[in-house]
């Protein structure tokens, strides 16, 4: 079990490059962020760009993978993110993870004049996103029509520095996107029900992901593909589950979770007076929470 954080994009780097420092010290395995223009009530509020905060990091680190936590088609096109990438896995050295998502209805989906796209749209545009993403992060050059994207001689040089490219965490709880995932995905990302996970009863949730990960076991078959290839990534803030009320509730957390087949737990650095305060005095204890975790687990 490795546990990461997700550190949100609302620091202005005089106080971010310690904040990020701050995670590869204490023994994270990675830090995320939210690659959105901005967010629920941090709309606000200071939320700067994922790729250049990322860049930043990368620099003011050395050990700690770094990733989007998770980017979207709302407002990203495959041929400029992947050109984007490709710079973060250079400045880097190979230790960015792109997680992607389809998307929801929030403030990204309407920023750039457009409406919502519906669930359907937003689909079906993801199962075009993503394949062509993976040519343009593996391909020195690409060209592509689709119905949503194109590219023509699109060029990719040099490359990732992690190859055949850098990794895909792919979000997903739906048939088609587990579907993506088992295709494309090195990783698969979830937070729990796939709607109104703040509603559902805790007891629920185990039974939930246990049908997620047999969801995506059927969809790897399908593709021939074993799913023990994938990370399994719980994003973890998102439901009534309190695995952050101590250490010993996370070491209990994650061991439960570790048993079911997970072996990456996100948890949110806390920002204090926010939805994601809990955790203030526990959340730098984690890392070394998991050690505890029997090896059988």
């Amino acid at each position: 079990m490795r546990v990461s954080a997700l550190i949100l994009p609302i620091y202005p780097w005089r106080e971010g490059r310690h904040i990020w420092r701050e995670a590869e010290d204490l023994g994270f395995h990675a830090a995320y962020t939210y690659d959105h223009l901005s967010w629920r009530d941090f709309r606000f509020g200071p939320w700067f760009g994922a790729v250049p905060t990322l860049t930043a990091a990368a620099a003011a680190t050395g050990r700690l993978r770094l990733g989007t936590m998770v980017t979207s088609p709302n407002f990203r096109h495959p041929v400029t993110l992947a050109k984007d990438l490709i710079a973060l896995d250079d400045v880097s050295d190979g230790r960015i993870t792109v997680g992607i998502g389809a998307g929801g209805i929030g403030f990204d989906a309407t920023v750039l004049g457009q409406e919502p796209w519906s669930t359907a749209e937003r689909t079906e545009r993801f199962e075009e996103f993503v394949p062509l993403l993976d040519r343009l992060l593996t391909d020195p050059v690409t060209t592509h029509h689709g119905k949503h994207y194109s590219a023509y001689e699109a060029r990719m040089v040099p490359g990732c520095v992690q190859r055949p490219r850098l990794p895909l965490a792919v979000a997903a709880t739906g048939p088609r996107g587990l579907a993506l995932a088992a295709a494309h995905g090195q990783a698969w990302i979830t937070t729990g029900p796939a709607r109104k996970g703040d509603e559902t009863d805790p007891a629920e949730i185990p039974g939930i992901l246990a049908g997620q990960l047999a969801a995506l076991d059927r969809a790897c078959a399908a593709v021939g593909r074993d799913s023990a290839e994938l990370s399994k990534i719980l994003l973890t803030g998102f439901t009534q589950e309190a695995p952050l009320e101590s250490v010993d509730a996370f070491t209990d957390f994650a061991g439960r979770y570790a048993e079911m087949g997970f072996d990456e737990i996100v948890v949110h650095r806390p920002v204090p007076g926010t939805c994601f305060d809990a955790g203030q005095g526990v959340w730098g204890k984690l890392p070394s929470a998991v050690s505890a975790i029997p090896r059988n687990c």
